[in-house]
């Protein structure tokens, strides 16, 4: 990704979930799901590359639920009556902190969306490798039951083949800049 330009601050991109150019495009892609538009509240991870979703989110008037980094103080509920008109600032990591509640305990979201390094058509989904993403999920659908999980990555980042383990979560659909892919996990 870095080879091809495609990437943004942070860099480089290793250990890291990363930022890419076209991020606002897959989130206004990700905004065509009747997943999204049903849910009102709105889980997303605290990476880079999903800023563009959580300030849609909040735009929207959804209630936004994001995990702190590396779950360090657990959650934030971050509503978006709080927010107005400082939607942008209000989804960073700082801002989140400042307009958001941290928690323990957060109501059922309609829809999770992660960061991915790489994900593939089946859904197994690769992350940065501490596991964060994963225990995200799992944490939620422990609580909830099945919640549908969507990935916003760069088109590059769809690969023919992500290794997985029996305890990876895994992705149900899949948007780019430039489609949207309900994967073979999420059609069974």
């Amino acid at each position: 990704m870095e080879k091809k330009g495609i990437t943004r601050f942070p860099k480089p991109v290793f250990h890291r979930i990363p930022n890419f150019v076209g991020a606002e495009k897959a989130a206004q892609k990700l905004r065509e799901l009747p997943e999204y538009e049903a849910a009102q509240i709105v889980f997303c991870a605290p990476d880079s590359p999903q800023r563009p979703v959580r300030e849609m989110i909040l735009q929207d008037g959804k209630t936004l639920v994001m995990a702190t980094p590396r779950l360090k103080h657990g959650f934030l509920v971050v509503a978006p009556q709080t927010t107005a008109g400082k939607e942008r600032f209000a989804s960073t990591i700082k801002g989140a902190f400042k307009f958001g509640t941290e928690t323990t305990t957060f109501p059922k979201p309609g829809l999770i969306v992660t960061g991915s390094v790489a994900v593939d058509k089946d859904g197994n989904r690769l992350g940065k490798g501490c596991g964060y993403g994963d225990r995200e999920v799992k944490m939620i659908t422990e609580r909830f039951g099945k919640v549908p999980v969507v990935t916003t990555i760069h088109d590059v980042q769809l690969v023919e083949y992500a290794p997985s383990m029996p305890h990876d979560e895994k992705v149900d659909i899949i948007v780019t800049p430039t489609k949207i892919i309900r994967t073979k996990h999420n059609k069974r």
